[in-house]
């Protein structure tokens, strides 16, 4: 289950229905999908994973426009990790949504809307977030580095990030279960 935080406001949500009403209100999407193992192993193939979500898959596609779904693969041993992670933990904003949802392990969304607070939503096995094209934010990894997620497009290319260079992301540091903020000036 997802963990909802606005540091600068000392507000936690643990619960389905808080988080996601507290995201609807900003435009996000926050369901739950049943994750039981008896459904699908995490470690079963992408092709096994795609085909067990297949129904909710669909279901999204048709009200997004989305076109395509892949599984991507994050682990403390991925060549480029360092790397990759540097595109996802800068502020950004994408022209199309970005739709994830959590096969295995977990990972940090900080979400910054326009004229309100920044959050932080901890995404684990189970949850599905649809961030809106163009709502900044940005992505960290929790500690173990490990993350298994069903993304979907609406173009077949996949997304680009813009980034904003505001450097507000160095705020608001990436810790997992809760979020750990800087109440100092950028250096």
């Amino acid at each position: 289950m997802a963990i909802l935080s606005v540091p600068d406001k000392g507000l936690t949500f643990k619960t389905e229905d808080e988080i996601k009403v507290y995201l609807g209100k900003i435009g996000i999407r926050y369901e739950r999908w049943d994750a039981d193992e008896t459904r699908v192993s995490p470690e079963a193939s992408e092709e096994e994973i795609l085909r067990a979500y297949e129904p909710e898959i669909e279901k999204l596609k048709a009200e997004g426009g989305y076109v395509t779904a892949d599984v991507i693969n994050i682990f403390p041993t991925t060549p480029g990790l360092e790397e990759m992670l540097n595109k996802f933990n800068k502020e950004h904003w994408h022209d199309e949504d970005e739709v994830r949802f959590i096969v295995k392990g977990n990972g940090l969304f900080h979400i910054a809307p326009k004229n309100s607070d920044v959050l932080s939503i901890q995404v684990q096995a189970g949850d599905l977030i649809c961030v809106p094209r163009g709502t900044l934010h940005w992505f960290n990894l929790c500690e173990d580095k490990t993350i298994r997620a069903i993304r979907l497009f609406q173009d077949p290319k996949g997304w680009t990030p813009h980034y904003t260079n505001s450097r507000i992301d160095e705020k608001y540091q990436p810790l997992c279960f809760g979020t750990f903020y800087i109440p100092s000036t950028i250096i």
